[in-house]
């Protein structure tokens, strides 16, 4: 027992009456910035992830570096609260 043609116009309607075109139109509007943004995000990553690869490559020791200062700044902030 599947979906009909009758039973899809038939859910659109209810739909379309119960939010309304506006509604729906902004929704439609939010979602296809939505994914064009993800889509933006995934090609700019594609491109941090092979700079970060020849920078890895390059430069380790300097990584290891920026990592030990950032342990020594770090906070515990529940130790502190607890005081």
């Amino acid at each position: 027992m599947g979906l009909s043609t009758t039973h899809l116009i038939i859910f659109l309607v209810i739909i379309v009456l119960v939010f309304g075109t506006k509604k729906l139109k902004n929704l439609g509007s939010d979602l296809g910035s939505a994914v064009k943004g993800f889509k933006d995000g995934v090609k700019d990553g594609d491109k941090v992830d092979a700079a970060a690869a020849a920078a890895s490559t390059a430069a380790p020791a300097a990584q290891v570096v920026a990592e030990k200062r950032l342990d020594s700044q770090t906070i515990d902030v529940e130790a502190k609260t607890k005081l």
